[in-house]
């Protein structure tokens, strides 16, 4: 696994209000979160850390991810919940990043908008925009 572990959205919007020092990055693509929206973390008095673990539109990975979150200067102590769209990306991006002695990376299954549904769509069973958490969409 390489990480931590995996969260429920609802353990990661608790620790987000809970923990002033937990961090979500969200590592979608620009276009995800242009076009279907990013959460919103105002009520935790926060906002989402964006960089995209792959590159759109070739979704080749980013060789600058690591570096852009260190980048960001978060403590290595610090709760860091990884994002995408349904728990996949995330969970490569939580391993690079547990790679670079960050020991307590975890991963959000479902991701922001969840598995398919029995049409075939996402957003709409599991998730973080289907469990009703907030979230905004320019």
């Amino acid at each position: 696994m390489g990480y931590k572990g995996d969260v429920t959205v609802d353990e990661v919007w608790k620790a987000l209000k809970e923990d002033e020092n937990a961090v979500l990055i969200d590592v979608r693509t620009q276009a995800e979160w242009a076009f279907v929206g990013i959460c919103d973390l105002s009520e935790a008095d926060k906002s989402p850390v964006f960089i995209s673990w792959q590159n759109f539109p070739h979704m080749e990975v980013n060789p600058g991810f690591t570096d852009a979150v260190l980048s960001q200067a978060i403590s290595k102590d610090s709760p860091l919940y990884f994002l995408c769209r349904s728990g996949v990306r995330s969970m490569s991006a939580a391993s690079a990043i547990s790679a670079m002695g960050y020991d307590k990376c975890f991963n959000i299954l479902g991701g922001f908008e969840g598995d398919k549904n029995a049409s075939g769509h996402r957003g709409l069973a599991g998730g973080w925009k289907a469990s009703g958490l907030p979230w905004t969409q320019n």
